[in-house]
């Protein structure tokens, strides 16, 4: 990137636009790592992942195993309760607040150069949804 960014000063809504194009492309090379190259699977698999209401129940998850940092939650919150203007798709509004809170979380940790914590993040995700197969 060529410039620092403070992910401290960006507002939810635009982490949470880096951190679905993040947590997306975490899981796309989650799915191609394991063996699929199929375009239409690959798009039907991650959709397990990356959907609103995966990252709702995610995040439910991740509050309710109490896996997240406080810093982490504030990211989350600022995602949460940040005034959208487009409508959620296919959702209800409470799902999709909650999931552009995820993917704030994200975001954040994109930006602030954590990698190592998304990777753990998006490691317990992946294990989570995996395991409700």
């Amino acid at each position: 990137m060529p410039n620092e960014v403070n992910p401290r000063l960006i507002n939810g809504l635009a982490l949470a636009y880096v951190g679905d194009a993040i947590y997306e492309l975490r899981i796309r090379e989650y799915l191609i790592g394991q063996g699929q190259t199929k375009p239409n699977i690959l798009h039907t698999r991650a959709t397990t992942y990356v959907s609103a209401k995966a990252q709702a129940y995610l995040i439910d998850q991740l509050l309710e195993a109490e896996k997240l940092t406080e810093e982490e939650l504030d990211f989350f919150k600022r995602g949460r309760n940040a005034k959208s203007y487009s409508k959620a798709k296919n959702t209800d509004a409470k799902t999709y607040s909650f999931s552009t809170g995820f993917e704030a979380i994200m975001g954040y940790l994109h930006l602030a150069k954590q990698s190592e914590r998304l990777n753990e993040l998006t490691d317990w995700c992946i294990r989570t949804i995996e395991s409700r197969k």
